[in-house]
């Protein structure tokens, strides 16, 4: 079961985001030899999608990030997402889901 997480994206700028992974017990997960992937969306049917640079380190942290000029080019709104991890065994899992709120950016 994912983890339900709000993110808050502002238009050109930077964005970063780090989460720990943990186990049924709690424990955090030894992510050597997973990769990931995650996109935001307007909504789930969406065809056009952002995708989030997602960089995994073994001590079982996560982070999306997006550069400054990616985040410039996102229309201001609310938006879905996901990130997924898959293992070397290609086993699949949603680690987290929520909502994007992009603000619009003034100073161009």
């Amino acid at each position: 079961m994912s983890t339900k997480a709000n993110l808050v994206l502002d238009q050109g700028a930077t964005f970063s985001s780090t989460v720990t992974v943990a186990d049924a017990n709690g424990d955090v997960m030894d992510l050597t030899n997973y990769t990931g992937a995650a996109q935001m969306r307007r909504h789930y049917s969406s065809t056009n999608s952002t995708s989030f640079v997602v960089t995994i380190a073994n001590s079982g942290t996560v982070t999306l990030s997006l550069s400054a000029n990616a985040t410039a080019n996102i229309p201001y709104g609310r938006y879905v997402y996901d990130c997924e991890i898959t293992s070397n065994a290609a086993i699949v899992t949603r680690i987290l889901e929520g909502i994007v709120t992009v603000t619009p950016e003034v100073t161009r």
